[in-house]
């Protein structure tokens, strides 16, 4: 498979199923010398029992991703795969909005409108697909919709300028699980998360706010969930 793509270059690396990892990792930074126990917690551990057995799957996979992702980070899930990450950024609330974006344009790009966009000879398929996430988005320069006009025809145009389908098609988003490595400090990460068919959040808790965020969870439906674990990765 992957000796079709790229002229087969790749690095394929084997890992040892017997080899045991340190018990201690360590980062060298500008001459100091930072080590710490390497993260074994059982992520399934933490999970309170009785949890739906599809959200705990998300849930899981949700943590999993956060535990190698960038902090801040915070994931959404649905179904099995992680459909959005904000991760690397300076306050948790931007985290949950960056996610949310990138899982929009995840749901969007399954709507018929997208997918019925005309084909266009000779065109590659990663640029058909970047037409459609900027389509989807509502996301192109006076330009690039000058260009799309030209490729998809005036009718195409005019179904990017329609907000009504997008609106409508993302009241279908429901069912998913909110993932943050960190506890979330206030609850406008809540109201954001709703805005993106959350319907459960999983974060460590234990913040001087955390009854806040939980009162708001439950204000919009959306079943609050504590670890107890954080999963940071600097």
């Amino acid at each position: 498979m992957l000796g079709r793509k790229r002229g087969g270059r790749f690095l394929l690396f084997e890992t040892d199923p017997t080899a045991t990892p340190p018990a201690r990792e360590r980062r060298d930074v500008l001459g100091v010398a930072l080590e710490q126990d390497r993260d074994t917690a059982d992520l399934a551990a933490v999970l309170p029992e009785g949890l739906d057995p599809a959200v705990r799957t998300d849930a899981l996979v949700g943590m999993a991703t956060a535990r190698y992702t960038q902090s801040n980070s915070v994931v959404l899930v649905e179904d099995g795969s992680a459909i959005g990450i904000g991760a690397g950024q300076q306050n948790r609330v931007d985290c949950v909005r960056l996610a949310g974006a990138k899982a929009r344009i995840w749901w969007l790009r399954r709507h018929g409108s997208v997918d019925a966009l005309p084909r266009i000879e000779g065109m590659k398929r990663q640029d058909r697909l970047n037409w459609q996430i900027r389509f989807a988005g509502h996301e192109m320069t006076r330009g690039q919709l000058a260009d799309f006009t030209t490729l998809f025809g005036a009718e195409a145009a005019a179904r990017y300028d329609d907000q009504t389908w997008r609106d409508a098609w993302m009241q279908e988003l429901r069912g998913i699980t909110l993932v943050s490595d960190g506890f979330l400090p206030f609850r406008d990460n809540v109201e954001h998360a709703a805005e993106f068919g959350v319907s459960t959040i999983v974060e460590p808790g234990g913040s001087t706010r955390t009854a806040e965020v939980a009162a708001a969870a439950h204000e919009y439906g959306i079943a609050h969930v504590q670890t107890g674990l954080r999963l940071f990765h600097h």
